[in-house]
């Protein structure tokens, strides 16, 4: 994918004509003066940052400003012909008001209380049963080309005994020649949202991206920043924070009174807040300005500083109709922070590049003068329209010819008139993405991170190509499925593989037609003549992720053959839910010694007819229908899945009776500190009559040797490190797990490994054990229980993990409890 960089810049604004830009500080300590108050003479109001800087811009000429900060003398400056930058100092009031110390008569937290008291009042979305308007949103990647020095610098590459070899450095001049006449990165965007039932949805009308004639939808569905000010959780750059109005914000933040302002020709309180944490650079912090009247929020600026500046800030327009204050204008900003870390949004389209050794005394690089800039206008306001929400659970919905539209469109939405620089984006981009081939390239990165090679017509299946296991040995193969170049509405699929230890060859074909494109509906046939795992769990729907290797069935050793002719449906019509319905029939052959009895008779294979559906159930998400797909474009928590199997009687020579039950729902907590917690509960209950190659062993992970040393392999990532295969069978069961990653640790300057702390549990039985023959093994009826941590990417991707098991079912020697494991991470870069 293409990748842009972007780093830390003062703030500009791009199409302003006049502007002025300076720091204000307090004279006695010289200290920076974070969201003093900055008004011109045409009226524009602005306040400075954390680090006390300010820039005004305007279309018409500033002849003085004042700055004002509660507690201190108003400053008032006349602006100079020639001089753009002032540094301001302010003198503190002998009356000042002293605030530092919170406490109930406060005045800031009186005010905040009564906010909070009434937001549900304020809220649009609590306030008014629908209304509707258009937003026109333009992003760009970009960076200011007065800020970068055009020199052609000469490096040192070597010196030796004959002198010192020089090389030319351009980079800082090409890259100025570069953002002098476009942006790195444009997008366009004017959508409609409706909010109807406490539903809030977004129709994108039209979309342009600049070098990309079809844009990615990863930018699209890209939350910068939340609509709502008075939401529980803030959102800023896909993390959320406590509002600074929650119902329980004054027990995370400091609030202080800096001034009073007029909006919309109301008065207003402005707080400045600013969370409690020890590590203040984590956190949230701004203004809040608030109505005098109503305690409506009538503006907001949000900041975070860390590894990256960001700024968020909202404006309203008062309503003295329904008395409510309504957001018409919002902007996001990102610049970078000091860090040593790269850093990737968009799926890494765009990058924030770490620096390499000290921050102070390295190079500037073109990534340091680089900036991300979002800006929204919604207009076309209706308060108190009916609406009636099409598709509403689609939170985005993107219209067929969303991609197609003219000049005339955008000339229309714009707020203002495109100038030189845009243009050009869109000129040149286009170009190079047309030689450079920009968008096949990212066709490629998207079917590769998914597990595919595009060769023409076929995807080829990258899984199927190579992997180990201790009954076929190294497996090789080749597999894939035809992709849209052949057709949008009919696949092709196989694969064709060779165990080096079995001597066997395997392999599947078939074929599938589309149904439906909206909710990508198919109806497929498939043969297959191949091996599994006995007593493996695994839910249809579910995708597997793509991974180089698959560290667990290199383990195994016990397979079953299966022959099978399956006809199956798969669909996405139920909202938010992915389902395939099947029927199959199987000749089911166990490659190990194993006999099941069944009517008194040992049966060593035998056919099997099953009717099975497996759902997967994403409640909480937010998903974008686009002209081609759904996008789960929000993954929230918790998910579920469900599978339910169904023997067909006597139907096509089926040989048992018996009906199978699973079900499995995770969850995940991100914490706003970087750690994580997450859950896993997964059970199954299968009635009747079942041979063991189809009941569940809840995925083992040790293999049988006599020390520690020797029984070291690699880890999986839901399994039981300590358990060994073929140790346990279940025809019911419940597992669950628990894990807890904190973040990273800088041992050394590459070696920042992540701990886990992980807690498993398993129960289970096994109704009529004696029908399965030919295997010694337990079952889980007194639980089965094992704890360890997790030590990944220690090195080049690598970690450590050690477990240990405990309870009913510990070994009587101490190291036969023990499992230690490797790890391997891989960072595909996409």
């Amino acid at each position: 994918m293409k990748q842009l960089f972007l780093f830390l810049l003062f703030t500009v604004s791009l199409q302003a004509q006049f502007q002025i830009n300076g720091i204000v500080k307090e004279s006695f300590s010289n200290q920076a003066l974070a969201f003093a108050t900055i008004t011109t003479n045409n009226g524009i109001s602005s306040v400075t940052d954390v680090d006390g800087k300010f820039s005004v811009s305007s279309l018409s000429p500033i002849t003085f400003f004042t700055v004002s900060y509660i507690g201190y003398n108003t400053n008032k400056t006349t602006v100079q012909r020639n001089n753009s930058f002032y540094n301001i100092s302010l003198k503190q009031q002998t009356d000042h008001l002293n605030e530092v110390v919170i406490n109930p008569e406060n005045a800031a937290l009186s005010v905040i209380t009564k906010t909070i008291a009434l937001k549900d009042n304020n809220n649009p979305q609590k306030r008014l049963p629908h209304f509707t308007y258009k937003t026109y949103n333009k992003l760009i990647v970009s960076a200011n080309p007065d800020s970068i020095s055009g020199q052609i610098d000469s490096i040192v590459v070597k010196r030796t005994k004959n002198g010192i070899y020089y090389k030319i450095d351009s980079t800082n001049y090409k890259f100025k020649n570069t953002v002098s006449t476009r942006h790195l990165f444009q997008t366009e965007k004017v959508s409609q949202f409706q909010f109807d039932d406490n539903t809030l949805k977004e129709t994108i009308l039209g979309t342009k991206m600049a070098g990309l004639k079809q844009p990615l939808y990863e930018i699209l569905s890209f939350n910068l920043q939340s609509f709502s000010i008075y939401d529980t959780k803030y959102e800023l750059f896909e993390t959320k924070y406590i509002s600074p109005i929650a119902d329980n914000a004054v027990e995370e933040y400091h609030y202080k009174l800096l001034d009073t302002v007029t909006i919309n020709g109301r008065n207003s309180y402005m707080i400045y807040f600013k969370n409690k944490k020890k590590n203040k650079s984590k956190g949230l912090e701004g203004v809040l300005y608030i109505d005098q009247n109503s305690y409506a929020v009538a503006k907001a600026i949000l900041r975070i500083r860390g590894l990256l500046n960001i700024s968020s800030n909202h404006e309203f327009e008062y309503f003295p109709d329904e008395n409510i204050w309504f957001p018409v204008h919002k902007n996001f900003r990102i610049i970078k922070g000091k860090n040593d870390d790269d850093i990737r949004i968009f799926g890494g389209t765009i990058q924030f590049d770490g620096d390499v050794d000290d921050f102070k005394s390295r190079k500037k690089q073109p990534s340091d003068y680089i900036y991300l800039h979002s800006e929204s206008y919604n207009f076309d306001l209706e308060k108190n329209k009916k609406t009636v929400l099409k598709n509403p659970y689609f939170a985005v919905e993107i219209e067929q010819n969303a991609f197609d539209k003219t000049e005339p469109f955008w000339n229309k939405y714009r707020k203002d008139s495109i100038d030189n620089r845009s243009k050009q984006t869109y000129i040149e981009l286009d170009s190079i993405a047309s030689r450079k081939k920009i968008a096949s390239r990212v066709r490629l990165g998207k079917k590769i991170i998914n597990g595919y090679l595009p060769i023409g017509i076929f995807d080829m299946d990258l899984r199927k190509i190579f992997s180990y296991n201790n009954y076929e040995g190294f497996r090789l193969g080749l597999g894939g499925v035809t992709n849209e170049r052949l057709s949008k509405n009919f696949r092709v699929e196989g694969y064709y593989a060779y165990g080096t230890k079995d001597g066997i060859f395997k392999g599947s074909l078939g074929a599938a037609v589309r149904l439906e494109k909206q909710t990508n509906s198919w109806l497929g046939f498939a043969y297959t003549d191949d091996v599994r795992e006995i007593a493996s769990t695994t839910f249809s729907i579910e995708k597997k992720p793509f991974k180089i290797y698959d560290p667990r069935p290199i383990n195994i050793s016990t397979f079953y053959n299966y022959i099978s002719w399956k006809a199956y449906f798969e669909t996405r019509k139920i909202p938010k839910t992915e389902s395939i319905w099947e029927v199959n029939h199987s000749l089911i052959e166990p490659k190990f010694n194993y006999a099941f009895l069944y009517n008194g008779k040992l049966h060593t294979s035998y056919t099997m007819t099953t009717a099975m559906v497996s759902i997967q159930w994403s409640p909480f998400s937010d998903f974008m229908q686009t002209p081609t797909d759904r996008i789960e474009t929000e993954k929230r928590f918790p998910k579920f899945s469900f599978q339910y199997s169904q023997s067909l009687g006597r139907l096509w020579d089926n040989d048992f009776n018996f009906s199978k039950f699973d079900f499995k729902t995770e969850y995940e907590k991100k914490y706003l500190n970087g750690q994580k917690t997450s859950l896993l509960l997964q059970a199954g209950y299968a009635l009747g009559n079942i041979p063991i190659t189809h009941l569940y062993n809840t995925s083992p992970n040790n293999i049988t040797k006599e020390t520690i040393l020797e029984r070291i392999t690699f880890g999986g990532k839901n399994s039981f490190e300590t358990m060994f295969f073929n140790e346990f069978f279940s025809n019911k069961y419940a597992f669950f797990q628990f894990k807890h990653a904190f973040n990273r640790v800088t041992l050394f300057q590459k070696v920042k490994p992540s701990l886990v702390l992980v807690t498993r549990a398993a129960w289970g039985n096994l109704d009529h054990p004696e029908q399965h023959a030919g295997l010694n093994f337990k079952t889980l009826k007194d639980g089965f229980f094992e704890s360890g941590i997790e030590l990944n990417q220690i090195f080049n991707g690598l970690g450590l993990t050690t477990f240990y098991r405990y309870g009913p079912n510990q070994l009587p020697k101490f190291e036969d409890n023990i499992a230690i494991k490797l790890s391997f991470v891989l960072n595909l870069g996409f």
